[in-house]
């Protein structure tokens, strides 16, 4: 990629503590491609390291050699003066090096102790496992996050939030000399980044690296003491983060300016495509999963109505009853074009042109043993065939209009899907949905993990959607996206409905007020 930015590298002052971690030349290819190329990375004890760049800029690559899980490159690693070559995770582990990953790296069917200590088990005198241990020592690091999780739930029974918090006490079960930190807020409510935030204070405090990869200017410019950007793979700047600003590493990071996004929203026309009424799912016992109350909504051709609320709202269930994915059976009126449906699966919500882009990719969204041309086609393999037969012709024709669309960064559509950066992966996703062309598109934090440029991507490609006459209803945890998207924003709050806010009315304010409405009656009672 040749762009005019300018390649820089602020020097560091000889006379400061040298670095207790030195990656240096790291290149990495995979078949042709070059996923790294001479990349360095300097830290010091007590930094916290912001790791910025686009989706697919190497990010993750460089992590993942730094921990151990890509033992073959070219290329140094000097930890505490001492040159390292890490051929495991257990490797890099032992040296000290631990990692919370963005995409959740749990088992599902283990107990939250279970999973911190999963590979190094507290063990007693007789060499038995130690439950109570495991569990006590579980509880002191909930305690330390301020997280009121039980270390005996099973792991896939809790929110996708909470997951997030077990993922980083695993992290922290270990005094670690470097900390990996990959998009570690993506999934947590404001409450929750803000307790995190305390802990980073802390590990900064007693002489832990981190190092903190986030697309979210506002953390960076909160936590980070130094930042690099990395830009297809190759080092571009690193600066003291007090000389530098937020524009200026967004600059760095896509090689060109990225305006605020906000479009003028649709008129509504015509007969709504979905309609709403008394909307009501239980919550499975010990699920832990909010309950919806008679909730009422309509959508109307053009329109991008926003939903709005913390973790644990109901705005993932909302979507879910959509589409004919929950659990139980939701009760109500649900319409679509004015005909009342009835979804028993989400094979039924498909032929009658809703789709669901889903919170969890990793979970929910890819196929992962899949290339990129089957995840995107995979909806829509009936449409693409003749007699039976999918047409190979008709399928790469449809990837590649895909792939050129929604600007997917892959070498082509044969290569496993696994093998992209996570928000090329949420492409994928939002590709193959849209190839079926559908009516009502339902969308479950769409960005999630998508660096700045793909976000203005992403945006416009909503919007564009939203001019053709596509109803879309979005759910989101950054309210500046949703005010700058949704023509209107809907707020929950403990599965009610607690306010409906037009573009003119909507504010980050109004909408937290909202958000909290019952909470606080919770509170002052």
């Amino acid at each position: 990629m040749t762009t005019n930015t300018e390649l820089t590298w602020i020097k560091v002052d000889p006379d400061e503590v040298p670095p207790r971690l030195v990656m240096e030349g790291i290149t990495k290819r995979f078949g042709g491609v070059h996923a790294l190329e001479s990349v360095n990375l300097n830290a010091r004890a007590g930094e916290v390291h912001a790791l910025c760049g686009e989706n697919g800029a190497g990010k993750s690559t460089l992590m993942k050699i730094l921990a151990g899980a890509i033992p073959e490159y070219e290329g140094r690693i000097i930890l505490d003066g001492r040159d390292r070559r890490f051929q495991g995770p257990k490797d890099a582990e032992d040296a000290g090096i631990r990692i919370i990953h963005q995409e959740l790296n749990l088992v599902p069917d283990l107990s939250v102790a279970a999973n911190i200590f999963l590979g190094r088990e507290r063990r007693s005198r007789l060499g038995l496992i130690d439950d109570w241990a495991m569990e006590r020592a579980a509880s002191a690091l909930f305690d330390r996050l301020g997280t009121p999780i039980s270390v005996r739930a099973r792991v896939g029974d809790l929110r996708i939030g909470d997951q997030q918090m077990v993922e980083i006490a695993k992290a922290l079960a270990f005094d670690a000399l470097v900390l990996i930190m990959d998009e570690p807020t993506s999934a947590l409510s404001d409450a929750e980044v803000s307790r995190l935030y305390r802990v980073i204070g802390d590990l900064r405090q007693s002489g832990t690296t981190v190092l903190y990869i986030s697309h979210k200017m506002n953390e960076v410019f909160t936590l980070a003491d130094w930042v690099t950007v990395l830009r297809d793979g190759s080092f571009v700047a690193s600066a003291p983060r007090k000389e530098i600003q937020p524009a200026q590493v967004v600059r760095w990071m896509v090689g060109r300016e990225i305006a605020d996004f906000e479009f003028e929203a649709n008129v509504p026309q015509g007969t709504p495509v979905l309609q709403v009424e008394g909307l009501s799912l239980p919550s499975p016992a010990g699920s832990g999963r909010p309950t919806l109350r008679d909730l009422n909504l309509t959508v109307r051709p053009g329109e991008v109505v926003g939903i709005a609320g913390l973790l644990g709202a109901g705005r993932t269930e909302l979507l879910e009853s959509l589409f004919g994915a929950s659990a139980d059976r939701p009760s109500g009126t649900i319409r679509l074009d004015g005909q009342e449906v009835h979804f028993q699966e989400p094979a039924d919500a498909i032929a009658a042109g809703v789709a669901l882009v889903t919170e969890d990719r990793k979970t929910l969204g890819l196929f992962d043993q899949m290339t990129v041309a089957e995840n995107i086609t995979l909806a829509q393999l009936q449409a693409l065939a003749t007699l039976g037969v999918v047409s190979s012709a008709a399928e790469r024709e449809a990837v590649a209009r895909s792939i050129d669309r929604l600007r997917i960064k892959t070498p082509s559509g044969e290569v496993p899907v696994l093998s992209l950066s996570g928000g090329n992966q949420q492409k994928c996703i939002l590709a193959r949905w849209l190839l079926t062309e559908p009516k009502l598109l339902l969308l479950d934090e769409p960005t999630r993990g998508i660096d700045v440029g793909a976000k203005a991507e992403i945006y416009a490609l909503i919007h564009r959607l939203a001019e053709r006459g596509m109803a879309i209803v979005m759910t989101s945890s950054e309210l500046p996206e949703l005010l700058a998207v949704s023509s209107r924003i809907l707020v929950l709050c403990e599965g009610r409905l607690t306010a409906e806010l037009s573009r003119s009315e909507a504010t980050e304010e109004a909408i937290m007020d909202a958000a909290t409405r019952f909470l606080d009656r919770v509170a002052a009672s």
